[in-house]
């Protein structure tokens, strides 16, 4: 089975794996609306750093669902 489709089969059989690639959808789109802009304060920065750890942590999450899913269904 290939990567794209054990996600798929994982957004539609998985609660939590759904949940955590929704939350990392919406953080991507947060951060490009950030990243439209020319110029950001400091704490428009900090927010970024912070932002862009949030979403490495799903990414990280949903690629520990798809080991596991790859160990269980060899």
């Amino acid at each position: 089975m290939k990567e794209q489709e054990i996600i798929e089969h994982l957004k539609k059989e998985n609660e939590e794996f759904r949940k955590i690639l929704e939350e990392h959808h919406g953080l991507d789109a947060t951060l490009a609306e950030i990243d439209r802009k020319v110029y950001l304060t400091p704490e428009e920065e900090v927010e970024r750093k912070k932002l862009q750890k949030q979403k490495l942590a799903k990414k990280d999450k949903m690629a520990e669902f798809i080991r596991d899913f790859k160990k269980t269904h060899p």
